[in-house]
């Protein structure tokens, strides 16, 4: 599917799920990382993530399109269009849309490090998932100097 495509299917649902036309551009966007689709409150265009069609087929995209549809029909109509809000929620539950999208699998995490430091006055060991510079910071304890120990894997 290419964007042309995209561009008839959402004006498509459009029309058969809300009644109301979409009136502005549809398109893939490969940079979207950790979401389905996304809509632009200045622009009103459509985003979509083009792997979440490569995984889950057409039928997952019907439902980021329906979803970023209902942002967009609520907030052109000044209405709520947030994932707070109840027109929202009511909307996108009688359209059949999805709620979140599911996590693409080669996106999930990978295993983190951990990193072990220890303060070198009152011996209090913590850890952490980010490094940082052991000269900058001292023990939040005792004030003494920290040094790292060691990274798990």
């Amino acid at each position: 599917m290419n964007d042309e495509e995209l561009q008839i299917l959402t004006e498509t649902v459009s029309l058969e799920s809300f009644g109301l036309p979409f009136r502005h551009k549809a398109f893939f966007n490969s940079r979207l990382r950790t979401t389905g689709g996304r809509y632009s409150l200045s622009t009103h265009n459509i985003d979509i993530n083009p792997k979440h069609l490569e995984y889950f087929g057409e039928e997952e995209l019907i439902k980021i399109v329906k979803h970023e549809l209902c942002h967009y029909h609520l907030h052109l109509a000044g209405r709520g269009y947030q994932h707070k809000d109840r027109d929202f929620k009511l909307l996108l539950k009688k359209v059949g849309g999805s709620r979140f999208c599911q996590t693409i699998p080669e996106m999930k995490k990978k295993s983190t490090k951990v990193h072990i430091y220890k303060c070198t006055k009152c011996s209090a060991q913590f850890q952490r998932k980010r490094q940082f510079d052991t000269k900058k910071y001292v023990c939040g304890r005792c004030k003494g100097i920290i040094t790292k120990v060691k990274t798990f894997s």
